[in-house]
């Protein structure tokens, strides 16, 4: 029998997370664990229940979404964290991600959609819609301390970043690029390293701030 995966639903408002508890319920393979009304609570009810997703809601009271989610991730083990928003242009959403959100879906989205989203989180994928993403993460000037450190990545190191960029999974990316899984799997350990990004999304977002990946343009 597959491992079910548990989730915690943390949103302020009782009626959406009540909707999604029912709804996410009923999803093959996922067991909602618990719910918190704010930050502070999702980070508790975290550490009590120990869930392998937390599907959190960025705007909440006492702490937010983001706060809470740079706090799990500080933790020994921590949970992957999805967060769940109205507006997929919210800067909180971009805030979450550079905190190590695994990515993001949209509350207006079909249940199984947010359901799939909660288990590509879970095997350790990044939830990345890249049209979206791009509309969010806008080229900026970085002080020399936030600057790329592109001469640390090889040529290969590279062209996997930007592959990673457009949303492909390890196992496409090794297609693309006529490599083994595994060792796409070592240029993306690489990538992450070198960038200092907790995950994936985490180092795509760099990568488009940084312009390394320009929106609109192939990689």
């Amino acid at each position: 029998m597959t491992e079910r995966i548990s989730l915690l639903i943390a949103d302020d408002d009782e009626v959406t997370r009540g909707g999604l508890r029912t709804l996410l319920s009923a999803q093959p393979g996922l067991t909602v664990t618990g719910e918190a009304a704010d930050g502070v609570e999702a980070v508790e009810r975290a550490r009590e229940l120990r869930p392998d997703v937390v599907l959190m809601d960025v705007r909440m009271p006492r702490r937010n979404g983001i706060e809470a989610t740079r706090e799990l991730l500080a933790e020994p083990d921590p949970p992957k964290v999805v967060v769940i928003t109205t507006f997929e242009n919210d800067g909180y959403v971009t805030a979450a991600l550079s905190a190590g959100a695994s990515g993001f879906v949209l509350k207006r989205r079909p249940v199984r959609e947010i359901a799939e989203a909660v288990r590509v989180a879970a095997a350790g994928e990044a939830v990345l819609f890249p049209a979206a993403l791009r509309r969010m993460v806008a080229p900026r000037p970085l002080t020399s301390a936030e600057a790329l450190p592109r001469a640390a990545l090889t040529v290969r190191e590279e062209e996997v970043l930007r592959e990673m960029a457009t949303g492909l999974s390890n196992p496409e990316i090794a297609e693309a690029l006529r490599v083994s899984q595994e060792t796409v799997k070592t240029h993306v350990g690489n990538v992450l390293t070198k960038l200092g990004a907790q995950n994936r999304t985490h180092a795509v977002v760099i990568a488009y701030e940084s312009g390394l990946v320009v929106p609109g343009l192939p990689g």
